[in-house]
């Protein structure tokens, strides 16, 4: 199984560049923004570095990820461009950012996009670029990839079916006879469905300017973790879209590309482990992004005590559950308290 991991700006000693080096055999792709341009995260920033620096680093970073035959994805993928949406102006810079990186040896391979106008400009163009429609465009039909087959090479699944696998299985069908890749997302901690989801994604695509108003405190624009703040409804984390490490192999024969949200994640080396190995002794939610760790502090689940049935039981499920019952039972066997085992392991010690 070969991954996609996302760009970081170097942190803490550590590079992307470094984390290609070190899972070589496992890393097909890199997926990155341009500084400074509206994405499916915030904007591409540190406060240690210039918008020119951010650029020039980013081309470095990128050189040495292609010396390593890992391919690269540039992101257009933001919910919104406002007005600039279908504009000259937008048009002039989604060409000039590509011939950019075409000018520094990095042209990328691939561009997944939210926007038909993006994909509409880039297959104009440049026809060699493999155009793949982001998972936030949530297209979860093959009547919906019927649509927009003549824009788009590859496809995200949204993200809320891939649980189904005998769905994936006829989607996957479907885009081989039609020459189309099949991509998912395999660690997103998004709730299933979220009713939230193209509010939050579009205060994402203006959250530089967000940032600057005079915002209504108190105001959580997260569904996800105001759901959670509740315990009786943690169970819900179980019902949501990712895929364990265990299970992931599940899909090797039916995607292309499995990608793994880890452009913001504070530990990118371990959810790539992870789904390399195909196992994680750990926390469950230090795998997902968002992970949910703070909203369920002191608990954590543990996924050794998940059950070895758990992708057999939910490889079914299509629509929200509401009477199974069974994912409350795995979920009340995984979870557990740091602070218990913390006392235990000083009782133990005491004994001792």
């Amino acid at each position: 199984m070969k991954f996609a991991v996302g760009y970081q700006v170097p942190a803490y000693g550590s590079s992307t560049s470094e984390l290609v080096s070190l899972f070589k055999n496992h890393i097909s792709e890199v997926y990155f923004a341009w500084p400074g341009m509206a994405s499916g995260r915030p904007p591409l920033a540190d406060e240690d570095y210039s918008r020119e620096e951010l650029a020039a680093l980013l081309i470095r970073e990128l050189k040495a990820i292609r010396a390593d035959g890992c391919s690269l994805d540039l992101l257009f993928n933001a919910n919104c461009y406002g007005s600039d949406a279908v504009s000259l102006a937008f048009e002039k810079e989604i060409l000039a950012t590509i011939g950019i990186l075409a000018d520094n040896g990095v042209k990328p391979q691939t561009i997944t996009t939210t926007s038909p106008f993006v994909a509409t400009v880039v297959k104009r163009e440049f026809p060699d670029i493999e155009l793949r429609a982001s998972v936030n465009m949530r297209i979860g039909t093959i009547q919906a990839m019927q649509y927009v087959a003549d824009l788009f090479d590859s496809f995200y699944l949204q993200r809320d079916y891939q649980r189904d696998i005998g769905y994936v299985k006829k989607v996957s069908a479907w885009c081989r006879r039609h020459g189309k890749k099949l991509c998912l997302l395999a660690n997103s901690g998004c709730l299933r469905f979220c009713p939230g989801q193209s509010f939050h994604d579009n205060l994402i695509a203006h959250c530089s300017e967000a940032e600057q108003q005079e915002n209504t405190p108190g105001f959580n624009p997260h569904t996800c973790w105001k759901l959670y703040q509740k315990p009786e409804n943690r169970a819900e984390i179980l019902k949501s879209t990712w895929i364990r490490p265990e299970d992931i192999c599940q899909y090797e024969e039916l995607v292309d590309v499995v990608k793994l949200a880890t452009r913001q994640h504070s530990h990118p080396a371990t959810v790539i482990g992870a789904y390399a190995a195909g196992k994680w002794d750990g926390d469950l939610l230090e795998l997902l992004e968002p992970g949910f760790s703070p909203a369920f502090y002191p608990h954590y689940l543990d996924n050794r005590r998940i059950p070895d049935d758990f992708f057999e039981k939910t490889s079914h499920c299509t629509l929200g559950c509401t009477e199974c019952g069974y994912c409350e039972k795995v979920f009340a066997e995984a979870l557990r308290s740091y602070e218990n085992e913390s006392m235990a392991g000083f009782l133990h010690g005491m004994d001792q």
